[in-house]
């Protein structure tokens, strides 16, 4: 996990559900490419052509709700987005997104889209360019600890290794 992590803001508003994340008819695969293709595509069917590799998506309220699919986080991080900021996350998708390495901070934080933000997951702050530094939900060391070995599945198997090597 890289931390700061440094990118251009995305806006959305509250209650962006995982059906406008990746929509449903591109469910029957779990190719990457296509759930990255079409990340964000029920609410803005231009974002992945807008957004590059690094940029961060900042929301308001209850993002993620809706369904429980892991794909809504897949799609996000498979398609480039570093990090994603909201006021507050519908559980599940917060947890998925711990779970497959996409970083998250509840904050609420003023800015506008194409501003450059820097989300400093290790002390619960974002700063913004000209408005200041605003504190987040800093997230507990064992679910940071996760997201830097890159997700549930590869923080277990490196303590397995761990645990054997001892």
């Amino acid at each position: 996990m890289k931390n700061p992590i440094i990118g251009r803001v995305w806006k959305f508003g509250d209650d962006i559900d995982t059906d406008v994340i990746i929509p449903g008819k591109y469910l029957r695969t779990k190719d990457m490419q296509i759930f990255a293709a079409h990340a964000m595509e029920g609410i803005d069917p231009e974002f992945t052509k807008k957004a590059k590799s690094g940029d961060i998506i900042v929301a308001g309220e209850n993002f993620g709700c809706g369904s429980s699919r892991e794909q809504a986080p897949l799609a996000i991080k498979h398609a480039g987005i570093a990090c994603v900021v909201a006021k507050s996350f519908a559980r599940i998708f917060f947890r998925n997104a711990i779970n497959v390495g996409l970083p998250l901070m509840e904050a609420d934080i003023e800015c506008q889209e194409g501003d450059e933000i820097e989300v400093d997951l290790l002390k619960g702050e974002v700063r913004v360019p000209g408005k200041g530094v605003f504190i987040g939900n800093k997230l507990p060391d064992f679910l940071l600890d996760m997201l830097t070995d890159g997700g549930l599945v590869a923080h277990r198997k490196k303590m397995q290794i761990e645990q054997k090597a001892q």
